[in-house]
C-alpha cells in the first residue's frame, strides 16, 4: 500500500504496524515536495508525521477526537483524511486552511490557528460524551511547539486531573515552539527526558507490562506505583502531571512508529485522563529544517532535493519590512534610553526583537506563549519606572485583552505596545488577521492607539511613545514591507492626537489611518489623470483623533469624504469619524464612504486578493471617488 492508496484513517488500518513506517516516509516527503512550491508551516509538520500516522491507525477518528495544538503541526493529518490532493491548494485563496477548521473536514473536530487551547476543547468533548452516554469515546489533544507555556492549557489541566473524564493529552515536546522554547517547564521536561535513572526505570516498567497481562487492573496498579516511584528517584520530586491528578506516561520516541501504535494501544484501554509525553525532532527528516526549525518554521519557497531557501527580490534598496524597522529602532531607542526594555511572548524572531535579544540579552524578555502574562509583566515594569515595549501580533494581543484595560490603561503606566501582523495578513487566514484590535481599543479610556503610514513614522511613533507622560501608547502595524528604502531618518515627537495632509486635493478627501494611506495616494494619482482632484489626510492617531483636522475637512467643499482603515467596520476608524461629524457636522454625514472590513470572518489568500474582496485597495478608493 502507497500514501495514494490512503484516502481515509481506515485505509491504514489495513496494515501491520510494522508496515506504516514507508507510509510515513512517503507523507513526509510529499510534504517536503508541496510546500516547496507552495509555502507554509513546514518543520513542525516534519516532526509529527509518525505521531499522526499513529495516532489515526489506532484511534477511530472521526468518532474518536482528534485536536491539534497548535494548528500549524496539523499537515500530515490533514492529507492522511482525505485531502491529499487539495494539499496543494493549503494556504491559497479558495484552498484549504492551513489549521484545522471544523467546517473544512469532519476530522478537524475543533479550530486551532492560536495556541493552549485543545485540553480544554478536549476536555468540553468529553464532558459532553460522558454526559450523552457514550463513555467509549476518546478525546486526544496534541499539544506542542511550546503551546504548553500558555496559562490556558494549565487551567485546563488543573481541571482535567478532577474530571475524570477520558481525555489522552499527547505533550509534542521538540523543545521549541516557533523560536526556542523559554521558561521553567521546558526545563522540567528536559530533566525529564534527560535523566538517564528515570528512563531506565521507564523502560524496565513498560517491559514489565509488555505481555497479554499487561493492562489488567493489578498490572496498572503496580505499573503506577513503579513509575511514580521511578519518577521521584530520577527527579526528586513528584510529577507535575501526576501532582495533579493526571497519569504521566513517557517520555517516548515521538517517530519510533511501531513503540507509538504498542503504546497508544495501551493507553486507549485506559479509563480517565492520561498524558503521554512524547518527544520528537521539529523538521525530522529535512537536514537544513533540522539544523535551523526556526527559519524552517515556515521557510518560504525552497528547493526540495537540497532544502536551500529561495530568495528571490531582496536588494538593498528595497524597503525593510516593518517588523525589522521594529527591531533597528528599539534598539536605536534603547541606547539613548536606559529604561527601554523589550518583551515578546514567543514571537522574537517573527517581530525582530531577536536583534535587541542579541546585542542586549538583559534588556529582552521572551516570556514563551503566554500574551496575558507578557502585558502585566510589561505593567509591572512600567510601575517601577522602566519603558517596556511589549510586541504582540495583534490577533495574539486579543488574548490579553483584559490586561491591557485593567492592569495598563486603568493604572495610566506607560506600556507601549507594538501590535506587530496588524490588518490582513493573508495566507494564515481568519485566526491571524489583525483586524480587530481598532475596535477593540478604541474604548478605552487613557490608551493613545497611532498607526503609521510608513517607517518614518513607525519610527517617529516609537519615539514619542518611550517619551515621559505620555501613558500607554499602542501602536499597531502590518506585516511585511514598508515605503522607504532610505528608512534610517531622524526620529522626532509627534505631537498626540494630531495627523497630516499627506496631499492636497479640492474635489474628494481620503481619510486613511496607517499602511492604507499609501494605497489611498495611489488612488489620488490616478484620479487625478481622470481630472478628479483628491486630498488624502493620514489621521495618524485613532484615540485620541485630531478633531481639529475633521472640523477643517468638514468646512471645505469636498464632494465625498471617503475614510480607509483595514481593521473592521463596527467600531472602527470610519465609524469614529461619522460619529464626530454626526454629533458636530450633521448635515456633512450624507458626504461620507466608510471603505472597512465587512461585518464576516476573512478567509486566507494573498493580501492584494483580500483587500480587494474587502473593498479596501486601490481601485474600491478610485470606485468610491467617482
Amino acid at each position: 500500500m502507497k500514501l495514494t492508496d490512503i484516502n481515509t484513517p481506515a485505509d491504514l488500518k489495513q496494515l501491520q504496524p510494522a508496515e506504516l513506517q514507508p507510509i510515513a516516509d512517503e507523507l513526509r516527503t510529499y510534504i517536503v515536495n508541496t510546500l516547496s512550491t507552495h509555502p507554509g508551516h513546514l518543520a513542525s509538520s516534519l516532526g509529527t508525521v509518525e505521531l499522526t500516522v499513529a495516532l489515526h491507525y489506532v484511534f477511530n477518528t472521526p468518532d474518536d477526537k482528534l485536536i491539534w495544538d497548535v494548528g500549524h503541526q496539523s499537515y500530515p493529518h490533514k492529507i492522511l483524511t482525505g485531502r491529499r490532493e487539495a494539499f496543494q491548494s493549503v494556504r491559497t485563496y479558495g484552498g484549504i486552511s492551513g489549521f484545522p477548521k471544523m467546517s473544512e473536514s469532519p476530522y478537524d473536530a475543533f479550530g486551532t490557528g492560536h495556541s493552549s487551547t485543545s485540553i480544554s476543547a478536549a476536555l468540553g468533548m468529553a464532558v459532553a460524551s460522558r454526559m450523552q452516554g457514550n463513555n467509549t469515546r476518546k478525546h486526544i489533544a496534541v499539544i506542542g511547539d511550546g503551546s504548553m507555556t500558555g496559562g490556558e492549557a494549565f487551567e485546563a489541566l488543573n481541571n482535567v486531573g478532577l474530571s475524570k473524564a477520558n481525555i489522552i493529552v499527547i505533550l509534542n515536546d521538540n523543545g521549541i515552539s516557533i523560536d526556542k522554547a523559554v521558561g521553567g517547564l521546558n526545563n522540567y521536561l528536559t530533566r525529564i527526558t534527560s535523566s538517564p535513572r528515570y528512563n531506565r526505570l521507564k523502560e524496565q516498567v513498560w517491559q514489565r507490562l509488555d505481555t497479554g497481562e499487561g493492562l489488567r487492573r493489578r498490572s496498572r496498579g503496580v505499573f503506577q506505583r513503579m513509575t511514580r516511584v521511578a519518577k521521584s528517584i530520577a527527579l526528586g520530586s513528584n510529577n507535575l502531571f501526576e501532582s495533579l491528578g493526571i497519569r504521566y506516561f513517557g517520555p517516548v520516541d515521538g517517530h519510533d512508529i511501531v513503540k507509538l501504535t504498542e503504546i497508544l494501544t495501551r493507553l486507549k484501554s485506559i479509563n480517565g485522563p492520561v498524558l503521554l509525553h512524547v518527544v520528537t525532532r521539529k523538521g525530522r527528516g529535512l537536514k537544513q529544517a533540522e539544523q535551523n526549525p526556526i527559519v524552517y518554521h515556515a521557510p518560504g519557497k525552497y528547493d526540495a532535493q537540497t532544502g536551500e531557501r529561495t530568495l528571490t527580490g531582496v536588494h538593498e534598496s528595497t524597503p525593510l519590512r516593518y517588523q525589522d524597522i521594529f527591531g533597528y529602532t528599539i534598539i536605536e531607542l534603547a541606547e539613548q534610553n536606559p529604561a527601554i526594555v523589550g518583551i515578546t511572548p514567543a514571537m522574537a524572531t517573527g517581530c525582530s526583537l531577536n536583534m535587541m535579544m542579541e546585542q542586549m540579552p538583559d534588556r529582552t524578555f521572551d516570556v514563551g506563549i503566554s500574551e496575558q502574562h507578557a502585558v502585566t509583566f510589561a505593567a509591572g515594569l512600567a510601575a517601577q519606572g522602566m519603558v517596556p515595549f511589549c510586541n504582540i501580533y495583534s490577533s495574539f494581543a486579543q488574548r490579553a485583552y483584559d490586561q491591557i484595560i485593567h492592569d495598563v490603561a486603568l493604572q495610566k503606566l506607560p506600556v507601549v505596545l507594538c501590535l506587530d501582523r496588524a490588518g490582513l495578513v493573508g495566507d494564515d487566514g481568519p485566526t491571524h488577521h489583525g483586524v480587530f484590535d481598532l475596535a477593540a481599543l478604541r474604548p478605552i479610556p487613557g490608551l493613545t492607539v497611532c498607526a503609521p503610514m510608513d517607517d518614518h513614522e513607525l519610527r517617529n511613533m516609537m519615539y514619542t511613545a518611550q517619551l515621559p507622560n505620555h501613558g500607554p501608547v499602542v501602536i499597531r502595524y502590518p506585516r511585511g514591507a514598508s515605503v522607504y528604502s532610505d528608512w534610517r531618518s531622524p526620529m522626532q515627537e509627534l505631537k498626540i492626537g494630531e495627523g497630516r495632509c499627506v496631499r492636497e486635493g479640492s474635489d474628494v478627501a481620503f481619510l486613511s489611518l496607517g499602511h492604507p494611506g499609501n494605497d489611498a495616494v495611489a488612488a489620488a494619482e490616478e484620479l487625478e489623470k481622470q481630472g478628479i482632484s483628491a486630498a488624502v489626510y493620514d489621521m495618524r492617531f485613532l484615540k485620541p483623533m485630531d478633531t481639529r483636522m475633521l472640523d477643517e475637512i468638514a468646512s471645505r467643499e469636498f464632494r465625498k469624504i471617503i475614510t480607509v482603515e483595514d481593521g473592521v467596520k463596527i467600531g472602527g476608524f470610519g465609524e469614529a469619524v461619522e460619529s464626530y461629524f454626526a454629533e458636530h457636522h450633521p448635515d456633512q454625514v450624507s458626504r461620507i464612504t466608510v471603505l472597512a472590513i465587512p461585518d464576516e470572518f476573512i478567509t486566507h489568500g494573498t493580501v492584494s486578493q483580500l483587500k480587494a474582496d474587502c473593498h479596501i485597495d486601490k481601485n474600491s478608493l478610485i470606485g468610491a471617488a467617482i
